[in-house]
Order: structure tokens, then sequence, then C-alpha cells
């Protein structure tokens, strides 16, 4: 099979090693907030499918799963401040690395950030308006991914949207070309690693459970959408790409 024609499920991401150099991943985890601001597309997202959900009159509830270093939830939260909109946001991840991370960077953010999984919360009976996540997907396990949409849907009661990597030759040509600054952290090999993990639009459409929408979005990412009977845009560039 020619290079990328398929997902590489089994390579490992450096990071996710339990023995990897926290000084280095602390770099990494930083260096988040730039990569998700130059490739991610939440500022897209959050215009066209975040912020219609939003009052000014009420609050709404958000939930980030596996938030990394924290960046999406925050940068979410500040748009949602300046557009005078009520946000209340949660922001977890299982990883007591990323978790301490988060707390510490963003102290003042007014997010609460947990070193949790979605099953914990599920336990605890929370629910939220939106739910959201960021470059999880491609790190699920195969036989994983079915549980972890089960999950996320139980504590949806409106909009779910999964942001991920579109895996593709152009995708991984261009952040090999480009991420060279990164150096003293993860962010490029693991980067790279992502790409080969990641699903293609068609691919994420054939595992995705019954009322899941994938949907293309630029650059080079897909949306996995659940819709609980709110309207949003579905099918092809749902985000306005």
């Amino acid at each position: 099979m020619g290079f990328l024609r398929g997902r590489e499920a089994d390579a490992v991401e450096e990071m996710d090693l339990p023995g990897c150099d926290p000084a280095r991943l602390d770099r990494s985890y930083a260096q988040f907030a730039v990569v998700n601001r130059a490739v991610s597309g939440w500022r897209c997202i959050y215009r066209t499918l975040l912020r219609p959900r939003l009052s000014a009159r009420s609050v709404t509830t958000l939930l980030d799963i596996g938030c990394g270093g924290g960046d999406v939830p925050v940068r979410i939260s500040r748009w949602a401040a300046r557009d005078g909109l009520r946000l209340e946001t949660t922001a977890i991840d299982p990883d007591a690395r990323a978790s301490r991370f988060a707390r510490q960077r963003h102290a003042s953010a007014g997010i609460t950030f947990r070193q949790a999984r979605t099953s914990d919360l599920i336990g605890e009976g929370r629910s939220y308006d939106l739910v959201v996540s960021n470059h999880v997907l491609h790190h699920l396990e195969d036989a994983a991914l079915p549980a972890f949409l089960a999950e996320s849907a139980a504590l949806c009661r409106g909009l779910a949207i999964h942001n991920d990597l579109r895996r593709s030759r152009a995708a991984y040509a261009l952040f090999y070309a480009g991420s060279w600054p990164f150096i003293g952290s993860y962010i490029r090999p693991d980067g790279l690693t992502s790409i080969r993990r990641s699903y293609t639009t068609e691919e994420l459409q054939t595992v995705a459970p019954p009322g899941w929408n994938v949907a293309r979005h630029f650059p080079f990412h897909n949306l996995l959408m659940l819709d609980k009977g709110t309207g949003i845009p579905a099918g092809e560039d749902a985000a306005g790409h």
C-alpha cells in the first residue's frame, strides 16, 4: 500500500508515552496554542456553529474533552466573552500532566480544568449544551472510538463537534515543511505521526455511528458532529469552508 493510503493506527506518538521528557512535553503543550491557532480552524467553528447556540441572557455550558494544554477552550471562552455571550466551560483530560499544565497555564481564564474521563462525568450525572474535542479522534484505538462517541453523546444535550486531522499527502508535506521552527518539543515528530494515524473523510464517515455526520473542514480537518435536534448545518463543508 502506498504512503498514507491507509491509517497507521499502530504508530505511537512520543508525548503519549508515560516516560517522555517532562520539559519537552510542557513545551509541546505551550506550542499547541500556536499550532491550533494556525491549523485547527476553531475561529470559523466558533463563528458558524457555536456562537449561534450562545446567549447573552442565559448560560450555555460547554465541555472540551481531551483538552491537552487548554488553549482551545480558553480561546472559545474569550471569543464568547468578547461577544457578550454567557458561556460556562469545563475542560477535561485523563492525563495528569496535561491537566496540571492547563490549570497552571490558564489559572485566571475562568475555566474548570479537571483530570477526568468522560465516564467519570457520566457517573456524576453531568451533561452539557455543547461538547467539543480537538485532535482527539486519531489518538483513539479503533476499538475505543465507539465508546468515546457514545459517551460524548450521552454528555451532550445539544451539539457535539469533534474536530480532527484529515489525512492527506498534502497535509503531511505542508506540516513537514512548516513545522521545523518547533524545536525542543514533540510537535514536529508527533504531528507527522498524528497525520499518519488520522482518518480521511470517507473513512471517518464509515466508522461513525448512526446520527453522526462528517464534514470536511479547512485546512485538512474533519468535523464529526452530532446534533440532537437543534439544527446545525450538516454535510460537506458544514463550517463554512
